[in-house]
């Protein structure tokens, strides 16, 4: 099958191999030229160092959608409606799309497929899940949520991604898919912030278990189902993106638990880091479906606000009592 991916970040980069060692035509798309004929010169990826690239497409032309039969849309959550936008005019009227980014447009709050309806007028499956690039790229066994609301689209993607060591389920949730990618990330740079500050494994536990939560307290309320939080979108990808080095946001939380602003510790983790945007989104969110989320709040000031955070840990443990499963958003 012949196959464009959008994007050549790590991840879109380490599906690529992935896709090729599957038997499929692949094409990788940088947004600058530049990019795209380095890869083809050196065959690595700095993002994913030690991966060597098989003999893969490159270019930096979005007119490379035209006549693939999947379109993987991996750019950051941020350049997701200028790639959608580039690569539009070149889509074939049968291609599928499908979105792996992970994140939550600023501004509009809207989800990665949302944006992609919005500039093709085509519904787009998502694919989601614990899934380090560095991992993938490895060909380390992982499991990710193919979703879409048509079934068969789902299970489409599930086919083209699968191997024996990619497995894939499928869903229809997607808004519980996405809900979960992105917000894991606001999570995620709280347990760097953790980690920073010298707290220690009950401090993370319990940020992930009341962070994971809140997450479905506002996916919910957005139409997320309530297992889709516990499944690998939900509960698998917190733990990873928590817990691992080679998670972006928890990096940067950690330099900021150090004592460095957030402008700071992004620039040295030197990658985008999806939880910074994803903070500001769930605020807004939050407060538009009139939702508590404790967590993701303090994240905002801590990040936009330039609140500190030991202060923010404070009023987390100073908050009124509660029962455990009051409005937890598990029912």
């Amino acid at each position: 099958m012949d196959i464009a991916v959008a994007g050549s970040g790590g991840w879109g980069t380490a599906l690529a191999k992935l896709l090729h060692e599957n038997g499929h035509s692949v094409t990788l798309w940088s947004f600058r030229q530049q990019g795209a004929e380095r890869l083809a010169k050196t065959r690595e990826n700095p993002l994913l160092k030690g991966v060597a690239l098989p003999d893969l497409h490159f270019t930096g032309d979005p007119a490379c959608a035209a006549g693939k039969k999947v379109v993987v849309m991996a750019p950051p959550s941020f350049a997701m409606r200028a790639t959608t936008k580039l690569f539009a005019p070149y889509l074939d009227g049968d291609a599928v799309l499908v979105s792996v980014s992970k994140g939550i447009e600023a501004g509009t709050s809207k989800r990665m497929s949302e944006i992609i309806a919005e500039e093709t007028g085509r519904t787009a499956a998502v694919l989601c899940g614990p899934s380090h690039a560095e991992e993938v790229g490895k060909n380390i066994p992982t499991g990710c949520v193919a979703a879409c609301a048509d079934i068969s689209l789902a299970e489409m993607v599930q086919d083209v991604f699968m191997s024996n060591r990619f497995r894939v389920y499928a869903s229809t949730d997607v808004a519980g898919v996405e809900l979960s990618a992105a917000l894991k990330n606001v999570i995620a740079l709280c347990a760097g912030i953790s980690d920073g500050l010298g707290c220690g494994d009950n401090t993370k536990a319990l940020l992930m278990t009341r962070g994971l939560t809140e997450i479905a307290r506002l996916g919910r309320s957005l139409g997320g189902r309530h297992e889709t939080f516990a499944g690998l979108a939900g509960v698998g990808d917190l733990i990873v993106t928590c817990t691992s080095m080679h998670s972006r946001n928890r990096r940067a939380g950690i330099l900021i638990g150090q004592g460095k602003d957030a402008q700071t510790a992004m620039r040295e983790v030197g990658a985008v880091v999806e939880g910074y945007y994803a903070a500001k989104s769930a605020h807004e969110l939050a407060a538009r479906q009139g939702v508590e989320m404790p967590i993701c709040e303090e994240a905002y000031r801590v990040l936009y606000e330039g609140a500190s955070p030991q202060e923010a840990i404070r009023k987390l443990m100073g908050r009124d009592k509660r029962h455990e499963f009051e409005d937890a958003g598990w029912d």
